[in-house]
């Protein structure tokens, strides 16, 4: 019996066709943001109802590129510690200082309550996360920046389609970043993007189009200037191909996800387990079990497998520090994320809830 996936994206004859009209067309990048790129920008964009979207390589060079807009430099900025790294990394690469915080709980965003107590007079930024696909508290988070004059940049790499309060995730601050990584909701061999509100978007645009492609501005034909720093970080057109296909499926490969994970809030009996929400896209759905080592290993034996998302960032080497993240460290030590791809048969689902349930 093959093993149940944790993440598995899920293909089409139209990927395959798009990837092969690339390949033969022999355009395959370009630092410019032209042809497919330029697309896929257009495309997301609308989806999401931003006023603009920059498309970059990954959703790490989105987060990098977000905080270089806002002269972090020396500058502390708030992050929680239960996250992929590269959202405190961004900060580092920035010559930030991180500052981590605390999670809620029920949801593990951003524990809002526990905010003003850490924001200080070098506070430059927060930067909240959309845990597992689930939205934070925007409307309070925005309270805080304004009353204390904070950029907010949304860390979405989890959260392609997800709403908050009706409006898609990617319209609520100036700066939101995306990953378009394989394992995400939106598919890509590597990608990510930048969506862009309020009145800097233009200014803002301009930038990043210059910063991810190593500074080069004015080009006309072989010629061009470097006005400011920049990075390698554009996107190519074999993922551009991919996403603007991925991106047609997405509302219906998000309506599988939340099926998905309805089952598993209906079904698994453990009391700490990530809430249902149908503004959520499930990235995963995670679960809190007490032997974790034990479980998992159990999980795989059962040819299902599982994940750890996340290791706290504070309790890496690089990162170690004297805190006292409660909330976060015993999450940390207790969760564990089951599968909630679309590739997943009802049939599937079912031996996931009876493991979860015999194993816990």
């Amino acid at each position: 019996m093959s093993k149940i996936k944790l993440f598995d994206p899920q293909i089409t004859k139209n990927e395959k066709r798009a990837i092969t009209e690339v390949l033969e067309s022999h355009f395959w990048a370009s630092g410019t943001g032209a042809g497919r790129v330029r697309e896929f920008e257009e495309r997301f964009c609308e989806y999401i109802g931003s006023k603009r979207c920059i498309a970059v390589n990954n959703g790490t060079s989105a987060l990098h590129l977000a905080l270089s807009l806002f002269d972090v430099k020396n500058k502390e900025v708030i992050v929680p510690s239960l996250s992929f790294v590269s959202t405190a990394h961004a900060v580092t690469y920035n010559g930030g200082k991180v500052i981590f915080s605390d999670v809620d709980p029920q949801t593990l965003t951003l524990d809002v309550s526990k905010l003003e107590k850490i924001i200080t007079k070098n506070t430059k930024a927060i930067v909240p996360v959309h845990f597992g696909g689930l939205s934070c508290e925007l409307k309070q988070l925005q309270e805080i920046c304004n009353r204390f004059d904070l950029a907010l940049i949304e860390d979405a790499a989890h959260a392609t389609g997800a709403s908050y309060n009706n409006k898609k995730v990617g319209t609520h601050s100036e700066v939101v970043c995306f990953s378009f990584h394989p394992v995400k909701n939106l598919a890509m061999p590597t990608g990510g993007a930048i969506t862009l509100n309020g009145k800097n978007n233009r200014a803002f645009a301009e930038k990043l189009k210059i910063r991810r492609w190593c500074g080069i501005s004015n080009r006309k034909q072989s010629k061009y200037d470097i006005t400011d720093i920049g990075w390698n970080f554009y996107m190519n057109e074999f993922s551009a191909a991919i996403g603007i296909e991925q991106l047609k499926r997405l509302d219906q490969m998000n309506k599988r996800r939340k099926e998905i994970a309805k089952r598993y809030s209906d079904e698994i009996f453990l009391e700490h387990k990530m809430p249902y929400n149908s503004s959520c896209v499930y990235h995963f759905y995670w679960i809190c079990v007490k032997q974790r080592e034990q479980f998992m290993k159990k999980m795989w034996k059962s040819n299902i497998e599982t994940g750890i998302h996340y290791s706290p960032i504070h309790k890496m080497k690089f990162y170690s520090g004297k805190l006292n993240l409660s909330v976060t460290e015993k999450i940390g030590q207790e969760i564990v994320s089951l599968p909630s791809h679309p590739n997943l048969s009802d049939d599937d689902v079912s031996m996931i809830i009876r493991a979860v349930n015999q194993f816990s």
